[in-house]
């Protein structure tokens, strides 16, 4: 039996009160009464609305009333959004204007008919429960029990191309398979996707970064050639083969990366790791879904670099390489500068740990190397390296091998957390010392000068002053030769 909880009842109360005040009649229609159907709960729920007309200027006077956000969405079909805070959640509530001249022509003009189902707002508060009073022209309720994905009408793509996507990421989200005929209207439509804006193509994509489908999304996308529309890039990774160490071209590679991260993801008990990846990098984007972003990027770069030496294929250099177009690629989808900064770092260094794992036990100059280098991004990186490692099982990659990368890394993540909690040392002697023992002026050297002896402290070379001019003494006198 169908309802809405008494936060929820209470919210929106204040908005039929004031649309009743008003001799409006407002509709909740799709992705709510979506969600309630299948008992699916958002921490910060949102709410669409339809109305006959004039919903931009019933959401700016309802927003002036609640003290709430407000801002125009599309001002050419009458859409805006009001934003609210209450009870510790962001509430979103969209208003549009009727789609046609009535409800159910308005309802035609819904993406999926799993979002096309509506209910007079009236009814929340009227019944006890709502399920005998849904508005269902299209089937949405039956789509729903077959865990269905199907377009309300054959125009839905061509009405908004970024549909496309939609679809496989509702299919993603909510574990439902997209019907046979969408799919071949998809795969017709797919050119469309070249008019769509990288934001909102970024938007899709992440929601499918934030499920464990993100493998069995892109393997669909791919195989209807809607993948390379948005990234023309994968075009030339394909059946590139990688040499021995490896069983699948670099394309294959790249998609097996992203499986192997998901199954690794699902064994992760360590909560100190869960929140290290939950935590929000830019908007409400999180460390894993830019890993994953960033296991899509990491091999990027190979195409330009193979090379065939003395019977070897080799891809030297194809981190920087990679560096270069992932990071044109994030600037694309319109990525913040924090999130290409992360970005920048997962790609560039995403061989350390495979070279740090050549050695049973690295050397602590080359730990602090690697930790200094990639910054809070060494445990995205070291858990790209994992999934990165698991998806490499060529004849020469031997069990052993395998067995130490994974030893390794793991000392590295739990050295990662427990240097996180430490208070970084402070420096045995600062840039003045330096200058005033050794009369310099400000310049470069000092700079590096202080970075190298912040290695040597860290690997415990030097644990004293004295020890650190003298130290700097021998520094500077190299870097003069």
């Amino acid at each position: 039996m169908l309802k809405f909880n008494l936060n929820d009842k209470k919210i929106l109360k204040e908005i039929y009160n004031f649309a009743k005040n008003r001799r409006v009649k407002l509709y909740l229609v799709g992705g709510v009464l979506r969600d309630l159907i299948l008992e699916r709960q958002k921490h910060n729920p949102d709410f669409d609305f339809a109305i006959k007309k004039g919903a931009i200027n019933f959401g700016r006077n309802l927003a002036k009333q609640m003290k709430a956000g407000f801002v125009v969405l599309d001002k050419e079909h009458g859409a805006c959004r009001v934003v609210r805070k209450a009870s510790r959640k962001t509430y979103t509530f969209d208003f549009s204007d009727f789609r046609g001249p009535g409800l159910a022509e308005d309802l035609q003009h819904r993406d999926f008919t799993i979002n096309s189902i509506a209910l007079e707002l009236e009814k929340v508060f009227s019944v006890k429960y709502i399920d005998g009073f849904l508005i269902d022209f299209y089937g949405a309720q039956e789509d729903l029990k077959e865990k269905i994905i199907r377009v309300v009408n054959k125009k839905s793509f061509n009405e908004d191309p970024l549909r496309i996507l939609r679809a496989f990421s509702f299919a993603s989200i909510l574990s439902f398979e997209i019907d046979k005929e969408t799919l071949a209207l998809a795969k017709s439509e797919k050119n469309k996707l070249t008019g769509v804006s990288f934001e909102r193509v970024r938007d899709e994509l992440f929601k499918v970064f934030d499920t464990d489908k993100t493998f069995d999304c892109f393997v669909a996308l791919d195989k209807l050639k809607i993948l390379e529309i948005i990234f023309p890039e994968i075009k030339k990774m394909r059946k590139i083969g990688q040499g021995p160490y490896h069983h699948l071209d670099v394309w294959q590679h790249t998609l097996e990366s992203i499986r192997q991260f998901d199954f690794l993801f699902k064994d992760i008990k360590d909560q100190e790791i869960l929140g290290y990846l939950d935590e929000v990098i830019s908007s409400d984007r999180s460390r894993r879904q830019l890993l994953k972003l960033g296991l899509f990027l990491h091999d990027i770069g190979k195409p330009a670099t193979l090379r065939h030496e003395k019977g070897r294929t080799t891809f030297h250099g194809h981190e920087r390489e990679g560096l270069r177009l992932g990071i044109g690629i994030a600037k694309r989808l319109k990525l913040s500068n924090d999130e290409v900064h992360s970005l920048h770092k997962m790609i560039l260094w995403h061989l350390r740990p495979g070279y740090l794992a050549d050695s049973e036990i690295p050397t602590a100059r080359a730990k602090f190397r690697y930790f200094r280098d990639a910054g809070v991004e060494a445990l995205s990186i070291l858990l790209l390296s994992l999934a990165d490692q698991r998806a490499t099982k060529g004849p020469l990659t031997t069990a052993g091998a395998r067995k130490q990368h994974e030893r390794v890394v793991a000392r590295l993540i739990r050295e990662y957390l427990h240097k996180s909690k430490e208070k970084k040392e402070e420096r045995l002697i600062n840039g003045n010392d330096i200058m005033k023992r050794f009369r310099l002026t400000p310049s470069p050297l000092i700079g590096k000068i202080l970075w190298a002896l912040e290695e040597l402290q860290a690997i415990g070379k030097v644990r004293t002053k004295e020890e650190a001019l003298k130290a700097a003494a021998k520094i500077a006198k190299a870097r003069n030769k």
